[in-house]
């Protein structure tokens, strides 16, 4: 089965380190070269804007320009390396792109906060090729509330305009991600959104106390809704705070699967934007068949293995992405 990766920051790493490389060949973690050793289908790319680095100056219409920067980075390296990889805005391209033996690449938004409350950015990112949202980061945004420590935070859900935005994104096609989200926002987007609903980088809280991951009543509502969870590669969300093993996100794949079924679990490495690891037992896409490995020898079967590596995440896609 090809694999389909729901959550990567390549794209800013390679915008903001030009002496890195580009994405046919880079020192981080993504690259052409390190997804076609993957047999990569389709790599979801996010254009992740931090508003703390804005704050002082224009805020979310900095950050808004951010994002449309790295979308027109991204087209221009899909552009260059057209013979290897092409993006895709719809189920159907995605397969057209598998038949000629080219990824996938989808592009998403990392905080939908850049909208800053004007829904005209919303139509305007669809039509840029943006099909999966995540609704916001670590701040509290125009559209609800972020995952923190504090209850009272965890508590609060979406806003209006949030609501409003998760609806018009069930029309346009879509996706809405619970990510970095609040317990109360995590809620009101499976009760606002229409189709399948994904954590595209997230883990089991149950496995590890931290409020970036889903409780099992989390799991089993998205399962419910056809949803799906990408198991996150960072240290801290698997369970360990300096290095990302391979033995603790076999674990939470197995919780997934114990909770929210076989069709539930996929992948979400949030690969290059796991910085500050001292050790990550797969450290590139080109390594990812050692999870593979480690999910067999824990008794997994082939076609379990199958819906976790990309037909689990192809079911959203066909449903969403029309």
């Amino acid at each position: 089965m090809k694999l389909i990766d729901l959550h990567c920051d390549t794209i800013g790493k390679l915008m903001d380190q030009k002496d890195a490389g580009d994405l046919m060949t880079n020192r981080h973690s993504i690259s052409i070269e390190h997804m076609e050793k993957a047999g990569t289908k389709a790599q979801f790319f996010a254009c992740f804007t931090c508003f703390g680095n804005y704050e002082n100056g224009n805020g979310y219409e900095d950050a808004y320009q951010r994002a449309e920067q790295m979308i027109a980075y991204a087209k221009e390296q899909f552009e260059i390396y057209q013979s290897r990889i092409r993006l895709a805005h719809s189920w159907q391209e995605i397969a057209e792109n598998a038949e000629d033996g080219k990824i996938s690449a989808i592009l998403t938004i990392e905080e939908g906060g850049v909208l800053n409350g004007r829904m005209e950015r919303l139509t305007s990112l669809y039509q840029e090729g943006v099909r999966l949202m995540t609704l916001m980061w670590n701040y509290e945004n125009c559209l609800g509330h972020p995952n923190s420590r504090d209850a009272g935070m965890m508590e609060k859900g979406l806003t209006p305009f949030g609501i409003e935005t998760v609806t018009r994104m069930g029309e346009l096609g879509m996706i809405a991600d619970v990510s970095h989200a609040s317990d109360g926002t995590f809620w009101d987007i499976l009760k606002y959104a229409k189709g399948p609903v994904v954590a595209s980088h997230s883990n089991c809280r149950n496995l590890c106390n931290h409020p970036r991951n889903l409780t099992d009543e989390m799991i089993r509502a998205l399962a419910e809704q056809g949803g799906v969870a990408g198991l996150n590669f960072f240290g801290p969300f698997l369970g360990t705070t300096k290095e990302s093993k391979i033995e603790e996100m076999t674990a939470h794949i197995l919780h997934m699967i114990q909770v929210g079924g076989s069709e539930f679990p996929a992948i979400g490495t949030d690969f290059d934007g796991i910085d500050g690891l001292e050790r990550l037992d797969i450290p590139n896409a080109s390594a990812m068949e050692l999870l593979w490995e480690a999910l067999e020898k824990k008794g997994l079967s082939k076609g379990q293995l199958d819906k976790i590596w990309g037909e689990n995440v192809e079911r959203v896609l066909r449903e969403v992405l029309a």
